[in-house]
């Protein structure tokens, strides 16, 4: 069982999808609980990819291949974890806001979230604030995720706070801010519950904004 795991949990490290697809179906055929495969083969992997990356040992392009791996293992565990009723870290809904189509970060930010046991509803990009408030009414996440890229697409950021606000629904979401251009500052005059400036420290903010 150990080295399976610890294959998993290599596989990820390394950004290897087709061999962690492999070990995480030996793992389940194996009768591993999924939960001991999510959080010792894959939340483990993500948690130390995210240090390698704070530290300079990592960058973008293999934190993308690892959580690219790492979702071609979830691909394969989220039905068996639906069964067994494993609880997720938390219930997310991110997307880059109205009038920006960059997704590089969003995407990111979602793959560490999924990485670190969130359950994320991805709305995409050129999202309008009723698309956000739909989508908290529907799927009652804890967190919303907002991204922008352009400078010209940061007040979409504020609008949307602003249509929480409107809808009555701003005291039910923790709401997390980020993007190249978005800055602390920014995200304390918007009234966004935190900011974050990479995809490795979205999943602390995450974290931290649930534990409050």
């Amino acid at each position: 069982m150990e080295s399976l795991i610890n294959d998993i949990h290599q596989g990820v490290m390394d950004g290897q999808s087709k061999l962690v697809q492999e070990k995480v179906q030996a793992a389940l055929d194996a009768n591993i609980p999924a939960a001991t495969i999510l959080n010792e083969g894959m939340i483990s992997a993500m948690a130390e990819v995210g240090r390698l990356f704070e530290e300079g040992e990592y960058f973008v392009p293999e934190m993308l291949v690892s959580a690219r791996a790492m979702q071609s293992g979830l691909a394969l565990l989220k039905p068996v974890l639906k069964s067994e009723d494993v609880k997720s870290s938390g219930k997310v809904v991110i997307g880059t806001v109205k009038g920006d189509l960059h997704d590089i970060g969003k995407n990111l930010v979602a793959m560490m979230l999924e990485g670190a046991g969130f359950e994320v509803i991805d709305l995409g990009t050129d999202v309008y604030p009723d698309k956000f408030i739909d989508a908290v009414r529907q799927h009652n996440p804890q967190l919303v995720g907002m991204s922008a890229l352009l400078t010209t697409t940061m007040p979409s950021m504020a609008s949307t706070i602003k249509a929480f606000v409107d809808a009555g629904l701003r005291d039910q979401v923790k709401i997390m801010v980020g993007g190249a251009p978005v800055t602390e500052d920014f995200a304390r005059q918007i009234g966004a519950d935190g900011f974050s400036g990479d995809a490795s420290r979205a999943v602390n903010l995450a974290r931290s904004l649930l534990a409050a």
